[in-house]
């Protein structure tokens, strides 16, 4: 029987390491799948986050672009409204323009040297120097052909020298401002 013991104890101590071994694997079984259900929950955390991160960089890069949108259409309407005032303002100094051409034109020529002509000379020049820095040009309509966008057609005349459908006189000047009419050229076109 002692021997049958000692058997019997070996098998229990065989049997006691063997269940160890298998609790030892199984726990260690279980901290690894617990190490991987963290790490599987920590990747979905951080798709979640990188997801959630595209989504609002998309956001923004939108917004940015929405607002540079608007910005550049609020200085386009600016530019346009203080174009818009211009026209009117220069609009109104046209006839004084057109004036101070049909003075100088009426003064008599031995007048043409006085020291009070060539004064509104000058002043003429300045002025118009201001309206050239402004962006106001003269048109020349003259000898060109007509045309209902720059020119104004008040009279017909049958000229066999001009060509057909050509400005023979312009009675009075127009004037663009920027790349805008800011007065058509008033004409007298040849059929």
């Amino acid at each position: 029987m002692g021997e049958e013991k000692k058997v019997q104890e070996e098998e229990m101590k065989e049997n006691t390491a063997t269940e160890e071994k298998e609790t030892q694997k199984t726990k260690e079984a279980k901290k690894a799948d617990k190490k991987a259900s963290k790490k599987q929950k920590a990747d979905d955390l951080i798709k979640e986050k990188d997801q959630q991160i595209g989504e609002l960089t998309d956001k923004y890069q939108r917004l940015m672009a929405e607002f540079e949108n608007v910005r550049k259409r609020t200085a386009k309407e600016f530019v346009q409204r203080y174009d818009m005032g211009a026209m009117g303002v220069l609009e109104k100094l046209l006839p004084v323009v057109d004036n101070f051409e049909r003075g100088l034109q009426a003064v008599a020529e031995e007048e043409k040297d006085s020291p009070f002509v060539q004064g509104i000379e000058q002043i003429y020049k300045q002025l118009m120097g201001t309206l050239d820095e402004l962006g106001v040009k003269a048109m020349d309509a003259e000898g060109k052909e007509f045309d209902a966008n720059l020119h104004n057609a008040v009279m017909h005349v049958e000229d066999e020298e001009a060509g057909e459908n050509v400005v023979v006189e312009e009675l009075q000047k127009g004037y663009m401002y920027k790349e805008s009419v800011l007065r058509h050229s008033m004409v007298k076109v040849a059929n």
